[in-house]
This record gives C-alpha cells, sequence and structure tokens, in this order.
C-alpha cells in the first residue's frame, strides 16, 4: 500500500536516506515485532520502534506499573502507578504514532502460550529479566525459527546481541546451563543505573530495524558488550555450539520444557519483565518464618540474632533494629562472628540471599538457622508499613 501524504512527511527523515526510502518504510510499516518485558528494555523499544514506524508491535507483560520501575521505564508516568504495563504503554505508543498497530498480551509468559502469541511476528525481542523467561524464550524462537533480538542489563554493564536460529549461535550456545538460583543478583537486588536500559533498548531497536531493512551487518555471532562507568564497548565473537542441545546437529531438547525446574526457581518467573526477582525455592531443609512469627517472638522477648545479608547501601535504606549487617559474599569469612548457640533469622530483600545464607549456615553446622520468608519487602508489608521499601 503506498506511503499517504501524511506519512510521507512523517517518516520523511528515514525517506531520504537511500539505505531505507520509500521501499524501507514500506517494510517497517509492514512488519510484525514482538516485545518480551515492558520494563527497562521494554520502554525504549517500544517508543522508538512505534516512532519509526513499525506496524504492528506486540508486548507481552502481566505487571502493572511501580513506583520503582519509572526511575529507568520511561513509557509509563507518576500517573500509571497501579495500571497494567500493557494498558499504559498501548495508551502511550497510539498516542506517539497511530499507524502502529499495539497488540497488548497481559498475561504471565508460559511454555503454555508462548508459541501461539510468537507465530504471527516477525522478529521476538528479548527485554526480559530472569533466566526461565529467557530460556523459553530462546527455545520457542528456535524452533519457530524466528530471530531473538537479545539485551540484559545490571548496575553499569549491559550486553545485547542477535540469536539468529541457524544463522548463528542460540542462547543455550552462549549459556548452556542456568547459574545456581540466586548467583545472579537481579536489578531488584543489585540496582540498576536508570539510563543504562535505554542504550542497550536502543541497540536492540537498531538491530531490529536493521534486521526488518535487511541493511548492515547484524549482531549476529557477536555479543556487544558495554560498560557505562568506562564508556567502552567491546566485542565478543560466538560461535554456534554443534552439540547445543536446542539448535545443534543433533538436538536432544526438540519441545519446550519445565523452565522454572530447568533454572531451580519458584513459580515467581516473570512473563517479560514481570517481576524482578524470581522466588526461589528454600533449600531443603531450611526452614522458614514469617515477617509476623518473627515478630511476636520479638515482642515476647525471645531472644534472636537478625543477620541481614544484603550489601551496606541497601542496609543504610532500611533494617530491623538490632540486626547484623553482614553481606552475603562476606559471610565464609566472617562466619566466625556468629554464635553457633544462637537462634538465627536470616534476612535480605526478599529471601532469595538469606536462603543461600542459611544454607551454607546449616552445612557449617548450625542447627538453628531460620529464613525470613519474604524479606524485609514481607516484614514492611505485613509488620511495619511505615518502613521504607526499595
Amino acid at each position: 500500500m503506498p506511503l499517504t501524504n501524511e506519512q510521507i512527511l512523517h517518516y520523511s527523515r528515514h525517506l531520504i536516506m537511500p539505505e531505507v526510502g520509500v521501499e524501507g518504510q514500506e517494510k517497517l510499516l509492514a512488519a510484525k515485532v514482538l516485545l518480551i518485558g515492558g520494563g527497562g528494555l521494554g520502554a525504549p523499544l517500544s517508543l522508538y520502534l512505534a516512532a519509526a514506524g513499525v506496524g504492528t508491535l506486540g508486548l507481552v507483560d502481566f505487571d502493572v506499573v511501580d513506583l520503582t520501575n519509572l526511575q529507568r521505564q520511561v513509557i509509563y508516568t507518576t500517573a500509571d502507578v497501579g495500571r497494567p504495563k500493557v494498558e499504559a504503554a498501548t495508551e502511550r505508543v497510539q498516542a506517539l504514532n497511530p499507524d502502529v498497530r499495539f497488540i497488548p498480551f497481559n498475561e504471565r509468559l508460559s511454555r503454555q502460550n508462548i508459541q501461539q502469541i510468537i507465530k504471527d511476528f516477525d522478529i521476538v525481542v528479548d527485554g526480559t529479566d530472569n533466566f526461565p523467561t529467557r530460556y523459553l524464550v530462546n527455545d520457542a524462537c528456535v524452533f519457530a525459527k524466528k530471530p531473538n533480538v537479545y539485551g540484559s542489563i545490571f548496575r553499569f554493564e549491559g550486553q545485547t546481541t542477535v540469536f539468529y536460529p541457524f544463522q548463528g549461535p542460540c542462547y543455550r550456545c552462549l549459556y548452556p546451563e542456568p547459574p545456581p538460583p540466586g548467583e545472579v543478583p537481579s536489578c531488584a537486588e543489585g540496582g540498576v543505573l536508570g539510563i543504562l536500559p535505554g542504550l542497550i533498548g536502543l541497540i536492540q531497536a537498531t538491530e531490529t530495524i536493521k534486521l526488518i531493512l535487511g541493511k548492515g551487518e547484524p549482531l549476529v555471532g557477536r555479543l556487544l558488550l558495554f560498560n557505562a562507568l568506562d564508556m567502552k564497548f567491546r566485542e565478543v565473537k560466538l560461535q554456534r555450539d554443534t552439540d547445543c542441545p536446542v539448535c545443534g546437529d543433533h538436538p536432544t531438547v526438540k519441545e519446550l520444557i519445565d523452565y522454572e525446574q530447568f533454572c531451580g526457581v519458584g513459580r515467581g518467573m516473570g512473563g517479560g519483565g514481570g517481576q524482578e526477582e524470581a522466588a526461589v525455592q528454600p533449600a531443603q531443609g531450611i526452614s522458614e518464618i514469617l515477617p509476623k512469627e518473627l515478630e511476636a517472638l520479638r515482642r515476647n522477648g525471645r531472644k534472636v540474632f537478625l543477620l541481614d545479608v544484603r550489601e551496606p547501601e541497601e542496609y543504610n535504606i532500611c533494617h530491623l533494629e538490632g540486626s547484623h549487617l553482614i553481606p552475603l559474599g562476606t559471610l565464609p569469612q566472617r562466619v566466625n562472628e556468629l554464635d553457633s548457640a544462637d537462634e538465627i533469622v536470616t534476612y535480605c530483600k526478599m529471601g532469595g540471599r538469606s536462603a543461600k545464607a542459611a544454607d551454607f549456615l546449616r552445612k557449617v553446622g548450625f542447627r538453628k538457622v531460620r529464613n525470613l520468608k519474604g524479606g524485609i519487602t514481607a516484614w514492611a508489608r505485613e509488620v511495619d508499613p511505615s518502613m521504607p521499601t526499595y
């Protein structure tokens, strides 16, 4: 369908570029791109792909806008807090460019629905923040032979590449096995520079447009690493693993699996940015204590050693009165500061790191150890609503 006069004016800066032109803009308007996650990466992706005139954009996210999102998720405003992200994003995108057909999927992404969701899209862009969803998206894209434009962020660092099935490596070629649960902190635990997802998200958007236009050299087989503190980019060459269980010469994984079980986490798997921290299953033999149970013990004068295993910056935001700070990474070197005769309750932000701490203490001989279920976030919600949360 030929461009209208209004579209010619709207996309004029594209049309005068020989790499785009009228033909390229028509390709953009005909393209169908699915965004997995409406968080830090999904926000700039939605805005810039819509502004560029990508004709059909889908967004998968089951989360609602939270005040903590606004530090980096620039598609939302304070008026959107509490609204479904896909609802707020739909309004913003349609206001930005009425040419765009925006399809919201306000649901948790799973192996039961992903193949149905992605089947009508040309390109999938992964802006998720947890390992089960990344493996799920990767495998589904390999099976459907759809390019997967990948990005991830943490603190001051980000990375991006294009996983193009059978033209280059897939995510499993790069990361054959997920890290142990809780070993890699989430952005909710470790933080992220608010500007960083904008940088990485725009690189993903650029790669997506290059794929649509068929121009330039996409990041297939190349992992682009960025460090904002040094303001440096570096590139790592990636090779397809011929023994990869999904895209290798003799694949052993031929259908979608239980990705929560594969990654060793609970059913808190984000459906594309839906949760910033997956629920970690407590190690076998580790008992938990609920916030109100802990409150009752303290109110009754029971002596409990409260072990905070977060980082000092987190402790300075909020902490339980009388608690002792020993960050998880230093616990093996400082375990001598604890008395095995004490009743110990470990806690962190949401319970993942403190579960690891409790498991470690149990293995080195401590017997009276419990983990605060839900961490200090649950304490603030259920016991002390005046406590700040982050």
